[in-house]
């Protein structure tokens, strides 16, 4: 008897186990299609999409109709309006597509503005054009013009003196940007740190032109310094002078100027030093970084399979404003400027590669004259996709009061910012003994 009942109940148990699975089976079943049934997709909002013909359209297949790319960018701002019509202009992907786009600068308008002769064209989109500062219109009625002729030029500078071609290779080439009437700071810098010819060693050959326009007779009556100019040139035949007036906000025509000389008459320079003539550059220390890394990229060029050392360092300044105050020398009005400064080199010097100076004279075609060169540097920069390297040895903000006056402190300076003629005479004599010494 016991031994029927345990026969009749595992016969009860296999009966029953394939029910209860089947029964999971059909609730797992019933679930998943409630979960599916009641399931809602995200929506998905849509925020730039490419233009195209309507979705309605039976011969083609839907479209988008809102622009994908953002095409008005800072329209209330003559820079970014100008830059911005260059900037379709050059991009093949938005050329000729005027679908929803807000004309702020006509063509005609346009058209005027590129005509470096007429001074009929009126400004366009700058209403407060009149309430401007005199430097500040001045550079708008003028932003245009690129090309001046060359007054004063140097063909041979770096190709002289030597048949061995090694030596017709200048490790840096210095640029430096002076006005007519600095003598006194030319001829100190070529007592100094600016002196032309060999340094510290028979591979580094270094050459210096100084960038000078014409005097700015805007600022009233000055004398006559012309004759004075021809015979300093006679004598050491390292001026380039160019006919636009020499005013601050020109300074970018300098750069701009000196990238197509460069091009030109001393492309196979190494190393390109841009500088102000009030500033004291320790040569040898700044030498001996640039060679290190030349010899680093040589080692390694013929494994890139690159076109040329992209390199460039300074005091690198960014996340910078500009200026809105009237007052003072850098103002740049709301109306002709809106938006942040790229990353830019200030402080009065900035160091670059030869190759990449040929970069900058190119991609400078395609962005507008701004009056800060600094910053135009750091524009045309950022249109190349590059960002200075910042290095502390150049000194923008000058060294601390306590340790302007000893020599020990300048080091591994590359460049302190400012200096006198009398202060660099000075402070080269005592460099020149510091060995020993610290």
């Amino acid at each position: 008897m016991g031994r029927c009942c345990k026969c009749n109940g595992r016969l009860l148990c296999m009966c029953l186990l394939p029910c209860m699975m089947t029964g999971h089976l059909l609730i797992y079943i019933m679930v998943s299609i409630f979960v599916t049934i009641s399931y809602t997709p995200p929506k998905i909002v849509n925020h730039y999409v490419a233009p195209g013909t309507s979705p309605n359209s039976s011969t083609l297949a839907s479209h988008p109709l809102s622009p994908f790319w953002n095409l008005r960018l800072e329209d209330s701002a003559l820079w970014n309006q100008l830059q911005h019509v260059w900037d379709r202009q050059h991009n093949p992907v938005l050329r000729g597509n005027t679908t929803g786009v807000r004309r702020t600068v006509t063509d005609t308008e346009e058209e005027c503005f590129s005509d470096c002769t007429s001074h009929k064209c009126s400004v366009p989109g700058l209403s407060d054009f009149n309430s401007l500062p005199e430097q500040m219109r001045t550079f708008i009625q003028s932003m245009h013009c690129r090309e001046y002729p060359l007054l004063i030029n140097q063909p041979g500078v770096c190709r002289r003196n030597s048949s061995d071609f090694a030596l017709d290779t200048p490790l840096l080439l210095m640029a430096i940007k002076s006005q007519v009437g600095n003598f006194e700071n030319r001829q100190a810098i070529r007592e100094t740190w600016g002196r032309s010819g060999l340094v510290t060693g028979k591979s580094r050959l270094v050459r210096t032109v100084f960038l000078l326009g014409r005097q700015d007779s805007s600022t009233g009556p000055h004398p006559d310094l012309k004759n004075l100019l021809d015979l300093e040139n006679q004598k050491f035949g390292d001026i380039l002078q160019w006919d636009f007036n020499d005013t601050f906000f020109n300074l970018t025509l300098k750069d701009l100027l000196f990238w197509q000389w460069f091009e030109q008459y001393c492309s196979t320079a190494i190393f390109v030093f841009k500088g102000d003539d009030d500033v004291f550059v320790h040569t040898e220390v700044l030498l001996n970084y640039l060679h290190a890394n030349w010899e680093e990229y040589t080692r390694w060029a013929a494994y890139r399979n690159d076109s040329g050392l992209t390199f460039i360092v300074g005091d690198v300044i960014r996340n910078a404003m500009p200026n809105r105050e009237p007052s003072t020398k850098y103002y740049i009005p709301e109306s002709f400027f809106k938006g942040v400064y790229p990353p830019y080199a200030g402080g009065g010097g900035v160091v670059y590669s030869g190759s990449l100076a040929l970069r900058l004279k190119e991609v400078s075609k395609k962005v507008r004259l701004f009056p800060i060169d600094d910053v135009y540097l750091g524009m045309c920069l950022h249109r190349l996709g590059l960002s200075p390297s910042h290095h502390p040895g150049f000194l923008t903000f000058d060294l601390p009061v306590p340790d302007r006056g000893n020599p020990c402190a300048y080091r591994s300076v590359f460049l302190v910012h400012r200096r006198t003629p009398k202060e660099m005479l000075t402070l080269w004599k005592q460099l020149q003994n510091l060995p020993g010494q610290c």
